[in-house]
């Protein structure tokens, strides 16, 4: 099982972490995050418990288009299509064109794990 690492990072800590990468003070390790948000509230809002629901959902039912995952959740497809670009966004699901042109969620990941510091 592949499982997604997340961090919590200020702006500011986020920068400095990118410059000293950018200047070669800073390799990452395979152990760090993949995925940083700016805060908790941001991570919680995108992985409310209903989201966390529907990623469930995606990752046993393997839906082939978003009209297949609607008519599987209850939900509205403009309101599936609006949360999963959003999780796209952030890589937490992926969002692959069919030849005919259906949009197919898929999560590639099997656990997602939370990285935050306790200092701010």
């Amino acid at each position: 099982m592949t499982t997604l690492t997340i961090g919590i990072a200020s702006y500011e800590q986020m920068k400095a972490r990118t410059l000293a990468i950018a200047a070669g003070t800073h390799k990452p390790s395979s152990e760090e995050p993949k995925i940083w948000f700016p805060s908790t509230e941001s991570f919680s809002k995108i992985l409310s418990e209903k989201n966390r629901i529907l990623l469930s959902v995606i990752a046993e039912t393997h839906p082939h288009s978003l009209t297949e995952l609607a008519a599987e959740t209850g939900r509205k497809k403009s309101n599936l299509s609006r949360t999963l670009k959003t999780m796209a966004n952030y890589g937490l699901v992926e969002l692959r064109k069919s030849k005919s042109g259906t949009i197919a969620p898929h999560v590639p990941y099997g656990a997602i794990q939370l990285t935050m510091p306790l200092s701010l």
